[in-house]
């Protein structure tokens, strides 16, 4: 672009810019309150991942900020109240409708427990405030008390007595009005609501738990966050979007972490067709049920038909079967016969075993025909696709579900995409690319990526070769150990790892990783800092399914002004017994990293948009004072947005 069409790009600019800004003293407020935002304490984030369809855990995990309530509650209270009485203020907090609820049944709701239950809750809301824009905090109240949470955070000690009885007077008249439980809910969400202003899900929303609806209804609700997708996240997408081998993948995990009510209760797709050709084709009495082997063997025929038409993928070798003999009950895998887990295959055909029956044909488009008319899938996933990606570069932090993918040498591996061949970020874009194709246009190739993301090796959401047949149908647990992506092993050490924040523009000591993925086992003595603190693995098994496994119920990430801090958390009880017991989510801090100073919203990625914005208002504010462009007159400035 030349010197000139540059001026005039800009001069349009200034001037749409001068339609919000009409004149130098509307621009001198918004200056103002910009640079004073700039001076704020840098806001907390709250990094989590592989929720894996638990929602218990994972609402505990959000209510109670991953430990921040608790340590802002002993901050303001540490004095003043026991560890018994700040541990009954944060079960308040996290859990106001059942703590309101017991409290109601031992007959200790009072107007004297009412109005100290208020204070507090108001006290620590004023402390959580003062990160915040005035703003800000009154646009996060609920509309129907904001007016009266307003008046009160801005409430100052020592005020004139006029003035406390008049603040005294609206909560006696919050009690007396009978709208004090509903007042206590509202505080108790501004209070969670300040605590963490923004979270980040490094994938894998979905599978192995129940519910992974019901997260993605809760992140939904959310006032501010980000997705990076995790390849069981992509799977679903996938099969929303109508893909043969995605659909077939997802109702085969769904039978077998036996959490079908996900598809049928939750999303409304049928198993019925599936339930009545499994029970007619296969025997029962196997160590895998009839409708597990059927979906199973649609499954390998779909993708073993996907994976002839890509041999780009580079993977011949989960062809397999082709390479069994049910006489003998072995299949070949790898120059090894193994032995079968069953027999029972009657519609593999040795001579085609990637060609579907008749039957298997119905069950499959019965499916797809369901996951792609599925109002609430559709929801979800447009929301996954709204708020996610492969991977986000946010304030010096690269996030990213599984890898890069490397050759040993510590290079990017390229990847054929089509006709040509990809590396490092490019080939992450070119499948957040691939993966939004899929959704909006809906073409065989990108719908065939959908699968490959999911499972390839290749694949940045993934970085194994899945060993999804020998799990199912080979009894040797030796045959199940899955190669990985050089990455996984060379991001232990710090070179590797910068050499991929430097490739993501990233550098610098503060710059890290951020990866779920793969469980660190704990229990084990495996940690979740490597590559020199570079890189953080923050999946600690949140899924029940996992404690067993890792040794603990997840790991967490805390970014805020004083530094960062992953959590290692405890096992937790169900949410009646942590009411009861004021019980809490226990963890166990790592201090990662601590500040030399306290951060500010101008050492942000934030508030590096606020200098570009303050750039442009001084500008459009030299514009004014050459006469480059009129002041509109009217407007005397504008609120904060």
């Amino acid at each position: 672009m030349t010197p000139a069409a540059l001026d005039e790009q800009r001069e349009k600019y200034l001037s749409l810019l001068s339609e919000k800004f009409p004149t130098c003293q509307a621009v001198y407020t918004e200056v103002i309150n910009l640079e004073a935002i700039l001076n704020l304490p840098k806001a907390t984030e709250h990094f989590i991942s592989d929720v894996h369809g638990d929602c218990e855990q994972f609402d505990h995990i959000i209510n109670n900020c991953s430990g921040v309530i608790r340590e802002r509650v002993r901050s303001v209270f540490r004095h003043r109240l026991t560890a018994c009485e700040q541990a009954e203020l944060c079960t308040l907090i996290y859990y106001p409708d059942e703590k309101l609820r017991r409290v109601a049944e031992a007959h200790l709701d009072t107007p004297t427990w009412y109005r100290e239950a208020l204070a507090q809750l108001i006290e620590l809301a004023r402390y959580l405030s003062d990160a915040y824009t005035r703003s800000k905090v009154r646009k996060a109240m609920p509309v129907a008390y904001a007016y009266i949470i307003d008046e009160l955070l801005h409430a100052s000690p020592g005020v004139a007595s006029s003035r406390a009885a008049y603040h005294e007077r609206i909560v006696d008249s919050i009690i007396e009005t009978g709208s004090v439980c509903d007042f206590i809910r509202s505080l108790a969400a501004l209070i969670k609501r300040l605590a963490v202003d923004h979270v980040h899900v490094v994938g894998d929303l979905f599978d192995r738990g129940a519910h992974g609806d019901a997260i993605v209804d809760r992140l939904m609700a959310y006032h501010s966050l980000d997705i990076q997708w995790g390849n069981h996240d992509i799977c679903w997408m996938g099969a929303a979007a109508g893909s043969e081998a995605c659909v077939a993948t997802v109702v085969r995990n769904c039978v077998h972490y036996q959490t079908l009510d996900i598809l049928e209760g939750s999303y409304g797709i049928s198993l019925r067709e599936l339930a009545l050709f499994a029970e007619k084709a296969y025997a029962d009495g196997d160590m895998l049920s009839p409708v597990e082997k059927a979906i199973s063997v649609i499954m390998f025929k779909l993708t073993g038909q996907l994976i002839m038409r890509h041999p780009e993928f580079d993977m011949a070798d989960r062809l397999l079967l082709g390479h069994i003999d049910l006489t003998a009950g072995k299949v070949r895998v790898g120059g090894r016969d193994l032995e079968l887990s069953t027999r029972d295959l009657p519609t593999l055909d040795p001579k085609s075993p990637y060609e579907l029956t008749g039957e298997e044909r119905r069950v499959v488009d019965g499916l797809v025909e369901s996951f792609t008319h599925s109002r609430r899938l559709r929801r979800h996933v447009d929301f996954l696709y709204e708020k996610g990606s492969v991977y986000l570069a946010y304030n010096n932090n690269l996030l990213f579900h599984g890898c890069v993918p490397m050759r040993p040498d510590g290079s990017f591996r390229p990847v054929r995409m089509g006709s040509r061949h990809v590396a490092g970020r490019a080939y992450l874009d070119a499948c957040d690319r691939m993966a939004r194709i899929a959704w909006h246009e809906r073409t065989p190739e990108a719908l065939d990526w959908m699968w490959y993301l999911w499972c390839g090796l290749g694949s940045p959401l993934c970085g194994r070769n899945i060993k999804t047949f020998e799990r199912t149908f080979v009894l040797d647990r030796a045959s199940w150990a899955e190669e990985q992506d050089p990455y996984f092993e060379l991001a232990c050490e710090a070179p590797a790892c910068e050499h991929v924040l430097a490739e993501f523009g990233l550098s610098g000591g503060a710059a890290h990783i951020i990866n779920g993925h793969t469980p660190v086992a704990q229990g084990r003595g495996e940690s979740p800092v490597r590559g020199g603190g570079r890189r953080l693995v923050i999946d600690g098994g949140f899924c029940r399914a996992y404690h067993s496994k890792t040794g603990i119920a997840g790991y967490t990430l805390i970014v805020d002004a004083q530094g960062m801090r992953i959590k290692a958390h405890r096992p937790y009880d169900a949410i009646g017994d942590v009411v009861a017991d004021r019980g809490d989510i226990y963890s166990d801090d790592d201090q990662l990293e601590v500040n030399a100073r306290p951060l500010i919203v101008a050492d942000t990625d934030t508030g590096a948009h606020i200098r570009s914005q303050i750039d442009d208002l001084t500008a459009l504010l030299d514009a004014y004072r050459t006469g480059d462009l009129p002041e509109r007159g009217g407007a005397q400035g504008f609120p904060r947005v």
